[in-house]
């Protein structure tokens, strides 16, 4: 399955399915703590998985985008055990922290697989470099964002979280676009030069 993963280098592999995994957990710890700026409720989850998307651009870079969709698949098991470990850890109960560690788990892989699709095929078609990772970024935050509410807390036994997803969600989606577009440039334009 993964035969074309013989001539990447194995350590950069390993340190590239760590780091996607490393933010996703530490999204679904933020992702518990809420807070209101003017009225617009948001989780402090919001300006760190944006680190996703730029993740994966950088993976799409350093090792091509077959190997980038290897190192999506080969970080969404761990990606998902490590978001549930951290959800008990804080205290969530069982039934909460496996709901919302699938729900990441999932927004993850198909964000993500998106994201790969998406740079690749503006990165082939646009000269100017910054139209990739910004169209990437807004495409696969806003799928990012929509899969996970709507997995972890549709029909949720939390009352608020059940009936106000979609309005989360869109907030989120919003602070995660602006953070992602801006983080992306800012390490491309550093990477690049």
């Amino acid at each position: 399955m993964f035969n074309f993963l013989e001539n990447v280098n194995k350590k950069l592999l390993a340190q590239l399915v760590v780091f996607h995994t490393f933010i996703i957990a530490l999204s679904n710890y933020l992702v518990t703590m809420k807070f209101d700026i003017l009225g617009i409720k948001l989780t402090w989850a919001a300006f760190t998985f944006p680190l996703v998307v730029v993740a994966t651009d950088l993976t799409i870079r350093l090792i091509n985008k077959e190997n980038a969709r290897a190192v999506i698949n080969l970080a969404f098991i761990p990606a998902i055990i490590a978001s549930i470990l951290v959800i008990l850890a804080g205290g969530a109960p069982e039934s909460v922290a496996v709901r919302v560690g699938i729900a990441s788990g999932c927004a993850y892989l198909v964000s993500s697989l998106l994201d790969v699709f998406v740079f690749q095929k503006v990165r082939e078609r646009m000269t100017a470099w910054f139209w990739a990772p910004a169209l990437a970024a807004i495409f696969s935050n806003v799928l990012d964002t929509f899969t996970f509410f709507a997995v972890a807390f549709y029909n949720s036994a939390n009352e608020y979280m059940a009936n106000n997803w979609h309005i989360i969600a869109l907030n989120q989606t919003g602070v995660k676009v602006l953070v992602s577009l801006l983080v992306s440039i800012l390490i491309l334009i550093i990477v690049i030069y």
